[in-house]
């Protein structure tokens, strides 16, 4: 829609209305700032949803990988050529042997249960990034040394250098029963992951390791499989799952965190769905305030009408004034949405301060941190929700003044 000069000078005085029109002034000064509150409400809530969402899965994959071969039993024998044969598999990127058994550890006259994993020498590398304290170059075969998740280590009051007693109630069957195995590794390294049941959890150590505190010889209890896509690791994982029919079965992220994902998605459509009607809400005080304008400046109308101006002048007028009302408070809000993004943990940290009240207790919200990712194309939904609705929240009361009768309204003038 292009104006010419006049419409546009016309347009531009009636954006902001002058003395004598406070309130019209006030109505439009709220729709601009209704405006701006939804559509930053709608970025900031989505972008923490999509944030939580990417951050749970990158932190699950990083331990876990996309999928897990789980071994019937939980003893992989053959596990050498099976783990060879995925490495062959089309779309796998990686698969690691891995062993996971629930244990007990104290430390100290405090007892823990823990979740006991066996890593490769590679994935142990890969958490040194993740290190609180301590290095993960220090967790090698024949070291005896472990690395425990922060939240453990507070737990139970351990730190680099002490020992701790991990205890296997499977232990060996003596002529008096069986004797739990309890065995003492040093804490060479602390470290965490960001997820709150992980750090709380688990111990990591060498599989040769964990192989001779389960007595389990040489076999392992699963391999974890990273694919080249994780939202097609059904897929991908289909032809493997085949292959090793009555031998381990397949998990995939989807199966194993179901419902968390799930929640998410509803949550997250939920929030859409409901936060939407407030760009509705604005979208009416637009039109509110451009109604009271037409009224108030009926006789302009009249005068410009008569002088020769045509009803799409009048039309154009006044939507181009609704429709920029619209546009600054959408450019508004994307502004206040992203300082608040861009400041989100200070503004937590703050209110915690404030009220006194935990906000992000990590035991809940299973991440350490509020996270946040924006979607360009989610955002342009955004904008173009908002826009679109402020354009046809102008339409009634512009054809409203376009089709003002000039001769009525100038009769007794």
């Amino acid at each position: 829609m292009f104006l010419n000069p006049f419409e546009w000078t016309i347009a531009k005085r009636y954006l902001w209305p002058g003395k004598g029109e406070g309130f019209i002034k006030l109505v439009a000064g709220i729709s601009i700032g209704v405006v701006m509150l939804s559509v930053a409400m709608l970025v900031i809530v989505m972008s923490v949803m999509n944030g939580f969402r990417a951050e749970l899965l990158d932190k699950i994959v990083g331990l876990n990988g996309h999928a897990i071969v789980q071994a019937y039993g939980g003893r992989l024998d053959d596990w050498k050529s099976v783990l060879a044969d995925i490495r062959e598999s089309e779309g796998v990127v990686s698969a690691s042997p891995l062993i996971e058994q629930p244990l007990l550890v104290t430390f100290d006259g405090r007892v823990e249960a823990v979740l006991v994993r066996g890593n490769t020498q590679e994935d142990i590398d890969a958490l040194q990034d993740k290190t609180l304290m301590g290095s993960m170059a220090e967790i090698k075969p024949g070291a005896d040394k472990v690395a425990i998740g922060s939240r453990l280590a507070e737990n139970i009051g351990a730190r680099v250098g002490d020992v701790i007693t991990v205890i296997n109630p499977a232990g060996r069957s003596t002529p008096f029963g069986t004797v739990p195995r309890q065995v003492g590794y040093e804490v060479g390294a602390i470290f965490e992951v960001g997820l709150y049941d992980y750090d709380g959890a688990f111990i990591i150590m060498p599989i040769p390791q964990a192989q001779t505190l389960l007595l389990t010889g040489d076999t392992i209890g699963m391999i974890e499989v990273t694919t080249e896509d994780a939202d097609r690791v059904t897929e991908i994982m289909a032809p493997i799952e085949q292959r090793l029919q009555g031998i381990a079965i397949v998990r995939t992220w989807q199966q194993i965190n179901s419902s968390i994902f799930e929640a998410l998605q509803v949550e997250r459509v939920a929030m859409f769905f409901a936060l939407s009607f407030m760009v509705v809400v604005a979208a009416f005080n637009i039109l509110s305030s451009l109604v009271m304008l037409v009224r108030s400046k009926t006789r302009d109308i009249a005068i410009m009408r008569t002088m020769g101006a045509s009803r799409q002048s009048i039309l154009k007028i006044f939507v181009t004034t609704g429709f920029t009302v619209g546009a600054i408070g959408t450019a508004a809000g994307l502004a206040l949405g992203a300082l608040v993004l861009i400041f989100r943990q200070p503004i937590v940290h703050g209110i915690e301060i404030v009220t006194g009240q935990n906000l992000w207790d990590p035991s809940i919200r299973f991440l350490t941190t509020l996270p946040a990712r924006t979607d360009p194309w989610e955002v342009f939904g955004i904008v173009s929700l908002a826009l679109v609705l402020s354009f046809l929240a102008t339409l009634y009361p512009a054809f409203k003044a376009a089709n003002t009768d000039p001769v009525q309204v100038l009769r007794y003038e």
